[in-house]
């Protein structure tokens, strides 16, 4: 029979708060200590800890509809402390959504089914983010608060108006992402966004004071956050600070809930034992005892479950008044804003990518190609009204703001351009948030050297298949002076390694054109265009309406009948592979120039085409930058022109000089190579 109430006296105190709640919160407790025991895997910890306020807030306060988990209007769940993932996936099941069945949740963990170890973005509905990687929940959370105040005011408040909750663990705070996201947040004062913080005093080596004893709630409240704090484990108290934070709309929100690691569990509970371990059989057992709860595993009382489902439906109304709001609106802003929200581009787009291509042929231009971008996207983000642009304080730099995107984002006003601030990790994150909460394109700008601050949030886009596009200029050792410190080696290489990432390298304006143009119609790949500080010509002079860019590679050049040789080259390198062909041309060698822009892209044509491109002659590669992984298309790294080591300070012209990457030094591999 049903026990009637928990048989520890502390937690029988607890329950008494608000029972109901208490009950409710049992179900995602008892599948999460079911789930996690089948598995043999996972975190039953932060689940038991933690379902009472998850219980308060889609029971009371979360805007959602079970049926509809698209719906745009709908507020936003992030589990940034990812590793509590059957806490998500209980409530995505309790409540009613369509893909999470119960089978689905006995599955956790195991190879087929959509509860995998940490969330994942398109893998369930109701997932917003993929997390793990601690602190990028929070940071990419940012992004879709960012994504919402902006949306509102475009469409207005009657269409655009929800709340962007997130659920943090002590992980989250001690990743520096996570204060990258707290001070943006605060200094633009995203109201909407509210952070739960579960304060359990717990991490895997121990106890937080091994390693971790700021005032937390102090330190939000420095960066400019309305704070509460509360028992994470009182229903009544919960539900007040969540009102209250939504009355808040100057200030994002945070509410600390003092709570209890793997509440229940008799011999667990408030150790870090409990955090990525079973329970086990008898402490499953016994836990049951202790809350009160006489149920088989995956077993959930009717009276429970129907209560469940109600909450999953609470949200058709909100939902169907939406929608009767919309149908309301004028024909050219409800297409509009439904346009945006499937994410395909306006009639006008092409015109503009023909009219800025029939300009560069008409006029041809010598530039680098982080002006090129600049050029590049003045007539797109002119017909790309869902373009939002930024740069991690790199402005001037990178050359990311134009005349379409030059309204400043502020606490005030939530233009297209978005200051990050020193900050190219939460840039990016919060990019992957703009995007993922859908109506617009978010880019944005450092230098790529500093890709490796940024790599786990390129990584992520990657991962969840989403288009965000990184503007990362000062691309080699041509950006001089600056030295070895921000000259990129051997970052095109790490980049090129990553899964689902275009790595562009345009060599000229016309490639660069062609580069963002693939960037902005690929929605589901990021992209990153390497872009250079020193000026090139302008090499494609030809006009053609064909993006050659986008095969990745193609012959740029071709000097005599045949083939003695092809040079392969990237970006500011071309011109010198351009150059040294003729020299070997006039010494009597057949030479192709092909320009690689995208190995990814590349890699993709059909074998006849690659090696149509490529030939049967030697082959050389030239990159002024490391030589890691051309083996894939030359045969040797002798046949590789490029840095063997890092770079140094000096003016642009000495560097490539010094460092061997010159006509002279391709035109004589490429005799030694044909022995011409």
């Amino acid at each position: 029979m049903p026990l009637d109430s928990p048989k520890d006296p502390k937690i029988a105190a607890k329950a008494e708060l608000d029972p109901q709640n208490f009950a409710l919160a049992n179900c995602i407790r008892a599948l999460s200590i079911d789930a996690v025991n089948a598995a043999n895997s996972g975190h039953p910890g932060a689940p038991m800890g933690m379902a009472d306020a998850a219980t308060v807030l889609f029971r009371n306060h979360l805007k959602f509809d079970a049926k509809n988990p698209d719906w745009p209007n709908r507020d936003r769940f992030v589990l940034s402390n990812g590793h509590a993932s059957m806490l998500l996936y209980s409530l995505l099941h309790l409540t009613g959504y369509e893909d999470m069945t119960l089978e689905q949740v006995k599955n956790f963990r195991q190879w087929g089914s959509i509860t995998a170890g940490h969330p994942e973005y398109g893998h369930a509905k109701g997932v917003e983010t993929t997390t793990g990687p601690l602190g990028q929940g929070i940071a990419t959370a940012v992004g879709m608060a960012l994504a919402e105040r902006a949306l509102a005011a475009e469409f207005g408040d009657d269409l655009v108006d929800h709340h962007t909750y997130v659920f943090v663990g002590d992980g989250c705070l001690q990743e520096g992402i996570g204060q990258e996201a707290i001070s943006l947040a605060g200094h633009l004062g995203l109201g909407k966004m509210i952070v739960l913080y579960d304060d359990n005093d717990i991490t895997i080596d121990g106890p937080t004071s091994i390693s971790f004893s700021e005032d937390v709630p102090a330190r939000f409240q420095a960066c400019g956050w309305h704070v509460q704090k509360c028992d994470g484990h009182d229903g009544k108290a919960l539900d007040a600070a969540i009102a209250a934070a939504k009355a808040e709309t100057g200030k994002p929100s945070l509410i600390a809930m003092k709570t209890v690691i793997g509440f229940g569990s008799p011999n667990k509970a408030g150790t870090y034992s409990v955090h990525g371990s079973p329970l086990g059989k008898d402490e499953a057992l016994l836990t049951r005892e202790a809350i009160g709860w006489a149920h088989d595993p995956f077993v959930i009382p009717e009276d429970l479950a129907a209560e469940w489902r109600s909450i999953g439906t609470r949200g058709a109304a909100d939902r169907q008044a939406w929608e009767a709001r919309l149908a309301a609106k004028p024909a050219e802003v409800r297409d509009e804003f439904n346009r945006r929200q499937a994410g395909t581009l306006p009639e006008g787009y092409d015109a503009a990518v023909k009219a800025a291509r029939d300009a560069l042929f008409a006029e041809p231009k010598k530039a680098a190609t982080r002006k090129a971008s600049q050029m590049a996207l003045e007539p797109l983000t002119a017909a790309l009204p869902e373009m939002i642009g930024g740069s991690a304080d790199l402005t001037g730099s990178n050359l990311t703001r134009v005349k379409a995107v030059d309204s400043q984002y502020t606490r005030q006003a939530p233009g297209r351009y978005i200051g990050y601030g020193v900050r190219e990790f939460g840039m990016c994150a919060a990019m992957n948030g703009i995007n993922l909460h859908g109506g617009f394109i978010a880019y944005g700008g450092t230098f790529l050297v500093f890709s490796d601050y940024a790599r786990n949030a390129i990584r992520l886009s990657a991962l969840m298949g989403v288009g965000t596009i990184y503007v990362m200029t000062h691309d080699s050792i041509g950006l001089g002076e600056d030295g070895p410190t921000h000259q990129p080696i051997e970052h095109l290489a790490s980049l090129r390694a990553i899964p689902n990432l275009t790595v562009l390298r345009p060599a000229d304006t016309v490639e660069t054109l062609e580069a963002w143009d693939i960037a902005i119609r690929n929605r589901h790949v990021p992209s990153l265009l390497a872009l250079s500080r020193q000026d090139v010509p302008q090499l494609r002079l030809e006009a053609g309406d064909e993006n050659l860019t986008a095969k990745g590679a193609y012959v740029i050049r071709q000097f005599g009948e045949g083939r003695d040789v092809t040079l392969i080259a990237t970006g500011t390198e071309v011109q010198l592979a351009v150059q040294a062909a003729e020299a070997l041309h006039a010494d009597g060698l057949n030479v192709a120039v092909v320009s690689m822009p995208s190995w990814e892209l590349f890699d993709a044509q059909p074998e006849e085409y690659r090696k149509a491109t490529l030939g049967d002659a030697p082959r050389i590669a030239v990159e002024a930058a490391g030589k890691f992984g051309w083996t894939r298309y030359v045969a040797s790294e002798d046949d590789v022109i490029g840095m063997n080591g890092f770079g140094a300070s000096a003016p642009i012209d000495r560097l490539y000089q010094e460092f061997g990457i010159t006509t002279d030094a391709i035109v004589a591999r490429a005799k030694a190579l044909t022995g011409k």
